[in-house]
């Protein structure tokens, strides 16, 4: 057994120079190889992360704004529709302004006329009694010359 472990501790022995080596390559790899690729893995990882984020914030803005601006656009539009109202009801007042203006001329100018048709009447029918009487007279006369 003194011969096995006399054995061992040369395997061990010869191997030392071995371990330190891959020892000592592990720390260099890892502080001059590993240790800058992390740190540009990890600074692409905030970046494309950072991106990311930074785009999601842009695009919730970008909603708000849309929203903001529909809300804006939505009471705009109410409030030309309420001022076309405005605008169609008040020329609706003054069409049945001037329609009844219109109506009351109409009507006095009606009877206006009427009047005057009646006032031409009465002077025609005293025109046609006083020249009814004249040829009366003159047809009288002309059938009493016949005769006489």
């Amino acid at each position: 057994m003194e011969s096995t472990f006399n054995a061992l501790g040369g395997i061990l022995l010869r191997a030392l120079p071995t371990f330190f080596l891959v020892l000592l390559l592990h720390f260099y790899l890892k502080h001059v190889f590993f240790g800058p690729l992390d740190k540009i893995l990890k600074q692409r990882y905030d970046a494309t992360e950072g991106a990311r984020k930074s785009a999601e914030a842009s695009l919730a803005k970008a909603e708000a704004k849309a929203a903001e601006y529909e809300s804006a656009i939505r009471v705009a539009r109410h409030e030309v529709y309420q001022e076309q109202e405005k605008v169609r009801l008040r020329w609706r007042e003054e069409q049945a302004s001037k329609t009844a203006d219109a109506k009351a001329s109409g009507g006095a100018a009606i009877k206006e006329a009427q009047l005057s048709i009646a006032v031409q009447v009465e002077e025609a029918r005293n025109t046609l009694g006083t020249q009814s009487d004249s040829l009366a007279d003159e047809i009288a006369n002309a059938v009493l010359r016949r005769r006489a």
